[in-house]
This record gives structure tokens, C-alpha cells and sequence, in this order.
């Protein structure tokens, strides 16, 4: 029978440290869990309940009378401590300023005081428990009156928790239930104790109850946090998205899709600290220039003047396919020309020429003036010196279309 006793206490150990292997071992999912320090400090002093049990039942079998006065008493001070940790765990789980609040901690460190007091004075005369001479465990009739207080103070929590379920919702709702639960299970199981001393019922109450706990605690408070995590990711998401809407929005050339002035100054200062440390990799400035841009807004109107500038933005992007392109004007574009770009850079100022000579002798045909200078490091003190250079060459460019444009008109 005395073996059989410990086995239960061997079974709820097992249950206990299985169930909370994420409260024991402080795993990072369970670290938001409401008072977590206080629910871990419960495990502990259930689980030390627990040994005590089991070596009654072990000493108790042996018939070791003093080890087992001394386990018995260690068992009621692990008891009184778990009842102290319930108290403190329930007030600070629920986090409500109130008088049930104020009178379940006072109630808890009063219990445990008393508890520890008569345990210490039990053990110079029998108050709470004795062992007469077969070695048969006596309780006191103080030992009945504390336990039928726990009844009441289990009891208590369990009828206030109970009420306050009815007005309340969402998660403190489910709060509620799980200590309700637990205060309904313990305050039942040890009543039924009260008539029988040498059953395990304590135990069996504590485990029944951890696991309500687990269940709509632990569980419950991890699924919350999971889904609050989740709501915060996804607002973050959110911002985020709207951060790059509005850097684009910055950097972003209305019309054109292209990088805008704003963005063509960043670029500029970027490029100055790489030269002024002589890190500036390679690198060319294409300037470009709509011609005839004011006659066609002048004859066709503003409408068909904006779509003359996004063709040229696109055919300025298709030419240059591997080079960022900004608008920095009305009718005014400039690629910086890195990498394979610029490496062709010749060969695609000469294409690129090439169409435009064509074009500037067609009737009402687009055409682009390039300008196109690379960047010399031992003379160019900033990114602005390549760009004039390039921006020369647009106007001399600019005046030869022109001219090639009236000589092509009839008559001329």
C-alpha cells in the first residue's frame, strides 16, 4: 500500500515536469507568459511537494520513524509554500487592484506563517501530527482545521473566479476559467481528504490542477502571444510597405517612373565622399536633352508634350539598359554609367548618335540631345565636374541637331 502511495507521487512528478518542460527549462516561447516567475516558483514548490510524497510512502513502507518525522514535516512546509506561490501567482497573473486581490495575498502569507510556525512546533509537541509507537501517522485536529481552511481558501477563489467569468470576455475570461478550475478541483479533492488522511488526494488535486493550468494558462497565453507576435509582424509588414511607398514616392519621378532629382542628388553625394577617398570606382555621365519640347506643349498642348517625355524616358532606358536614369528637369535625363555600360560607353554613344541623326531629319520624329564625360580621377574634384563636361557636350550636340533639322526641311 505504502509503495502504491509513492507511485502516485512518481506518476504526478512525471506528468508535472513533462507538462512544463517549456516553464523549467525558460524556453523563449514561454518567457510572455503573466507572471511567469511566480507559476515557475508554484512548479517548484509542487514538484518538492511531490518528493516529500513519495518518501513518505518509501519511509513510511521501511518503518523509518525518524526520517519519516522529518519528511512529513518538510511535506507540510513544501504544502504550506504552494499554497504562499497560488496566492502570489494569482494576483499577480491577474493584475486587478481590488479587495480579493489584497485578501487572497494576505490570507496566502498569513497561511504559510502559521503553517511554518506550527510545523517548527511540532516538532517539540505534537500540534499537527505524531507517530505513535507502531509507527502509525496520527494527525492533530489542527492539521484537519488548516486543511479545511485550504478547502475554503480553494473554495473561495474558485466561487469569485466563477463570478467574475460572467461579465468578463476574450482572454480574461479564459484567466478566470483556469483558476477557477484549479481552485474547484483542489477545493474538492481535499475535502474528500479531510476523511481520508493516507490518500494521495493532495497530489492527485495538484495534478489535475497543473494540467487545467497548463491547458488554459500556459497554452492558451502562448497561442495569445503567437497571435499578438503575428499582428505585430504583420503591422510592421505594413509600415514597412508603407515606408518604401513613401521612399519611392520620394525618389520617384512622378511621370516617368524614373528616378527622380531627389534621388539624382543622394547619387551625387554618395559619388562625392567615394572621390573625395579616392574609392570612386569608373565611372561616365550621359546628360540628355528633349529638342522641340516647348513647340509640341506650344502646338499640341501639355498632355501630348508629357507623353513626347516618357517615350524619350523609355528609349533613353532601353538604350541604356544597365545604367540608373534620373529626370532632373522638365526635358532634361541623366544616366550614370557603371559596369558593363560603361565599359561600352563609347559604343553606345555612338548608337545612340546615330539614331538621333537619323531622327533629326524626319518630320515631327523625337530627338535627344547626349552629352557624355568620364570621370577623370586625378581631375575631378567632385561628381559636378564630370556632369559639366557631359552637360557641354549636350548643348554642342543640341545645336548640331538643330541644325540638321532645318537643313532637312524642305526648302532650306
Amino acid at each position: 500500500m505504502e509503495f502504491y502511495y509513492s507511485s502516485i507521487g512518481l506518476l504526478a512528478s512525471a506528468i508535472l515536469l513533462i507538462e512544463n518542460y517549456d516553464i523549467f527549462s525558460r524556453r523563449e516561447d514561454s518567457r510572455n507568459i503573466p507572471a511567469i516567475g511566480l507559476y515557475r516558483k508554484l512548479l517548484y514548490c509542487i514538484l518538492a511537494y511531490y518528493v516529500t510524497d513519495v518518501l513518505w510512502g518509501i519511509l513510511d513502507g521501511l518503518h523509518l520513524i525518524f526520517p519519516l518525522f522529518v519528511d512529513t514535516t518538510i511535506y507540510y512546509v513544501a504544502m504550506a509554500s504552494g499554497v504562499l506561490f497560488w496566492t502570489q501567482y494569482v494576483v499577480a497573473y491577474l493584475a486587478e487592484e481590488n479587495i480579493f486581490s489584497r485578501l487572497l495575498s494576505y490570507i496566502g502569507r498569513a497561511f504559510f506563517t502559521v503553517f511554518l510556525v506550527v510545523s517548527i512546533l511540532n516538532c517539540f509537541r505534537p500540534v499537527l501530527f505524531w507517530f505513535d509507537e507502531n509507527g502509525v501517522y496520527q494527525p492533530c485536529a489542527l492539521r484537519h482545521w488548516l486543511l479545511l481552511l485550504q478547502v475554503l481558501l480553494f473554495l473561495l477563489s474558485a466561487v469569485y473566479m466563477a463570478r467574475a467569468m460572467t461579465w468578463a470576455e476574450g482572454t480574461a475570461k479564459s484567466r478566470y476559467q483556469a483558476i477557477c478550475l484549479f481552485g474547484l478541483a483542489m477545493a474538492v479533492l481535499l475535502f474528500i481528504q479531510l476523511y481520508y488522511p493516507l490518500l494521495p488526494l493532495y497530489s492527485a488535486g495538484y495534478m489535475l490542477g497543473t494540467s487545467l493550468l497548463h491547458t488554459f494558462v500556459v497554452s492558451n497565453e502562448k497561442d495569445e502571444y503567437k497571435f499578438r507576435l503575428a499582428e505585430s509582424l504583420l503591422r510592421e509588414n505594413r509600415q514597412h510597405e508603407q515606408l518604401k511607398s513613401a521612399w519611392q514616392a520620394a525618389y520617384t519621378d512622378s511621370l516617368t517612373g524614373l528616378k527622380n532629382k531627389t534621388a539624382y542628388r543622394e547619387t551625387e553625394e554618395q559619388k562625392n565622399r567615394r572621390i573625395a577617398d579616392r574609392t570612386a570606382p569608373p565611372f561616365a555621365i550621359a546628360v540628355f536633352d528633349l529638342n522641340d519640347l516647348k513647340t509640341i506643349n506650344d502646338c499640341f498642348g501639355h498632355k501630348e508634350g508629357d507623353q513626347y517625355i516618357i517615350r524619350a524616358s523609355r528609349l533613353i532606358c532601353n538604350h541604356f539598359k544597365h545604367s540608373p536614369v534620373f529626370r532632373v528637369g522638365g526635358d532634361e535625363f541623366v544616366a550614370l554609367l557603371e559596369g558593363a555600360d560603361f565599359e561600352n560607353r563609347l559604343a553606345l554613344h555612338h548608337s545612340f548618335d546615330s539614331i538621333m541623326d537619323e531622327a533629326s531629319r524626319e518630320k515631327n520624329a523625337m530627338v535627344i540631345a547626349m552629352g557624355l564625360s568620364d570621370y577623370d580621377e586625378g581631375e575631378d574634384q567632385a561628381f559636378h565636374n564630370v556632369f559639366a563636361r557631359a552637360d557641354h557636350e549636350m548643348y554642342l550636340r543640341k545645336r548640331t541637331l538643330k541644325r540638321q533639322s532645318e537643313s532637312a526641311k524642305p526648302g532650306a
